[in-house]
């Protein structure tokens, strides 16, 4: 699909509640890979370009702070601007430096201030930049588009793309980057390209409004989800109408407690409620934490590893999966284990007795857990 046929994508446009979009790293990475493109092959000085989302259907206009020419190639600066959302890089200067390499590919590099993988378990490889996988697709279709208007002699290169953010060594130390073995810097994000400001308490006003539009009309089932991970999974299996569904984000104590309000006044109970998502949100109920925010929370391995021990698995296993540097590198570790998804399912039954217990109008509660390419861990059905 080409330019002219997607829609622009209008971040003037408020969310649902009311706050203000904004845009990934990875749309900015990618928004200076494409200005510094147009120098290097077409002597263009962008003062916007139009970035392709990752869904092809649509492209996001994002401003250009400066753009150079350097030795051997170009850099160009995108100002980040992650809307009403608390993200840590909002207002940080994302860089792109761009090459010709001989190599007739496509290569990533992490510039100054952004890091580099050192454990395994994250969604790049050890060695890699922290570039991840949507954003590394975005700016690789970038380079094709830029290529399209290119001479034909720019046709048979290749580009190096060297992605660093001003400051990001300093940001990162303020996320969980450290701790996830991702060094120097910042990680470059995103799978939509677009921030929705989810994390704010404006918006936990706007989980009670959800909430209760799900319950209306005596609904017999709702399901909540924290992510985008279990939303296939409650509209194909579940066959849950899209309002009967909530994106409660890191609010899962908020939208039970909005839930057990609601029913009580209605004077009635719910017969299912459905908690579907990623364990590195949901696991962290175990812990007795009902705001998964990274700001508030640690991470989930200390749980799942102590359901483990308490399973029988072998101390030296319950200790690899307790020193993950993720949950998703403890899934891989586990994955091959006998018994692994017996031990999914025990802890989707502890997270939903204590989800349950917080939500006394509702006669059952289920969770179902998934990695992050939405494959069942625990229960099937």
């Amino acid at each position: 699909m080409r330019l002219a046929e997607r829609s622009e994508f209008d971040l003037s446009l408020l969310a649902l509640n009311g706050l203000r979009r904004g845009r990934t790293t990875g749309s900015c990475a990618t928004a200076a890979v494409k200005a510094a493109l147009h120098l290097l092959l077409l002597d263009e000085r962008q003062e916007r370009v139009a970035v392709t989302l990752p869904d092809g259907a649509h492209y996001l206009m994002v401003p250009i702070q400066r753009v150079d020419a350097m030795e051997g190639g170009a850099r160009a600066e995108v100002l980040k601007d992650g809307g009403d959302d608390p993200d840590n890089t909002h207002g940080s200067t994302i860089f792109a430096e761009v090459r010709r390499n001989d190599v007739n590919a496509v290569r990533f590099f992490a510039g100054r201030g952004v890091g580099t993988a050192t454990l395994p378990g994250l969604r790049v490889a050890v060695g890699e930049p922290a570039i991840n996988p949507v954003p590394r697709q975005m700016m690789r279709r970038a380079v094709a588009e830029v290529l399209d208007e290119a001479p034909a002699e720019a046709q048979n290169t290749g580009f190096d793309l060297t992605i660093g953010c001003e400051e990001g060594e300093v940001i990162a130390r303020k996320t969980f980057n450290p701790r996830l073995g991702i060094l120097g810097g910042i990680s470059i994000l995103g799978t939509s390209g677009i921030v929705e400001p989810m994390s704010l308490s404006t918006w936990i006003a706007s989980i009670e409004v959800y909430v209760r539009v799900a319950l209306a009309d005596h609904a017999p089932s709702v399901a909540y989800l924290p992510g985008k991970i279990g939303r296939e999974y409650a509209k194909d299996v579940l066959c849950m109408p899209e309002r009967r569904t909530v994106q409660i984000a890191n609010f899962l104590g908020d939208a039970l407690d909005f839930t057990e309000t609601a029913l009580r006044q209605e004077g009635r109970e719910l017969e299912v409620l459905w908690l579907a998502g990623h364990p590195g949100k949901l696991a962290k109920v175990l812990d007795g934490v009902w705001d998964t925010h990274s700001s508030k929370s640690s991470m989930a391995m200390a749980g799942v590893a102590r359901v483990a021990a308490q399973c029988g698995y072998a101390p030296h296993l319950v200790q690899e999966i307790e020193q993950a540097n993720t949950v998703e590198a403890a899934m891989e570790r586990m994955k091959n284990e006998a018994g692994a998804r017996d031990l999914w399912v025990e802890i989707e039954r502890r997270v939903g007795q204590l989800a349950h217990a917080r939500v006394p109008s509702v006669r059952r509660l289920e969770v179902r857990l998934f990695d992050l390419a939405g494959n069942s861990l625990g229960a099937d059905a």
